[in-house]
Parts: structure tokens; sequence; C-alpha cells
């Protein structure tokens, strides 16, 4: 397996990480993605995408590093996704274990993520993997302020 870090603008990202993103996140189009990533590169959003030695993805993890008051430095997992087709073949595993490498090299003191409460085959794989439930995540949807 090869795991590659994909740069906005790479060819890639709609090809071949995009159709297996949007097993987790449907809503995304490949302009909404483009979109997002812009600017959330800014802000420290990285994907990274596992290819089978066929070359297809089978992996895809969104990720950030962030420095605030309650982890100090932490790496931070937006998005990560098996491909259906290769689901309990250890992509999974070697995502996190890829990531959890880069945070201890950017010297982050936390790993952590959010998972929807009814993604529960997510939250089996995540408790064999050793990560621990520690808060709940609220939310509020907002409406858009247009005009």
């Amino acid at each position: 397996m090869k795991i590659v870090d994909l740069d906005p603008g790479d060819p890639r990202l709609e090809t071949e990480l995009l159709p297996v993103l949007t097993e987790l996140r449907p809503h995304l189009t490949p302009r909404l993605f483009r979109e997002v990533y812009e600017r959330g590169h800014a802000q420290g959003l990285r994907f990274t995408a596992a290819y089978a030695e066929d070359g297809t993805c089978v992996g895809v993890a969104g990720w950030r590093i962030i420095d605030n008051t309650s982890s100090i430095r932490k790496l931070y997992v937006d998005d990560l996704v098996t491909a259906v087709t290769a689901r309990s073949t250890g992509v999974g595993h070697r995502l996190l274990a890829y990531l959890e490498e880069r945070a201890r090299e950017a010297g982050c003191l936390e790993f952590n993520l959010d998972s929807g409460t009814q993604r529960t085959d997510a939250h089996r794989f995540y408790f064999r993997e050793r990560l621990d439930i520690v808060a709940f995540h609220f939310t509020k949807s907002l409406e858009r302020q247009d005009g």
C-alpha cells in the first residue's frame, strides 16, 4: 500500500480521492470539494490517499494540525474513509498509523477525530485502534445569511 499527501490542484483529488471521500461525504461535488480544499488548505487542511498495489485509491484522510488552549497542539482528523470494496483489509489502520506518525513528528500532544453517533462500525474500529471517547461534540446548524 502506498500513502500519498495530495496538494490542492492535484488532478488525483477529483479523479481518485473524491470518489472514495463521497462514500462518507455524499454532498460533495467536484466544485464544492475544490472550493473547500482551496480555502481549507490555508487553514491547515490536508488530504492523504491510500493506494492499493494496483494503483486504486482505497482510503482517504482529511486532517489538520491545530494549536489551541485545550490540547496545545493536536492532529485532528476531519475525514477518514476506506472504500467499501477495501474495508477490513487494513487500509484504515495504515492511514491512522501514518497520521499518528505525522502528529508525533509535528510535536502534537493529541490525535483526535469526531465520529457520527450512528457510525457504530467505525466506532468498533476506533476502539480497536485504541482511541477513547473523551468528549461530546455539540453542533448548532446556522442558516446562511445572504445579502
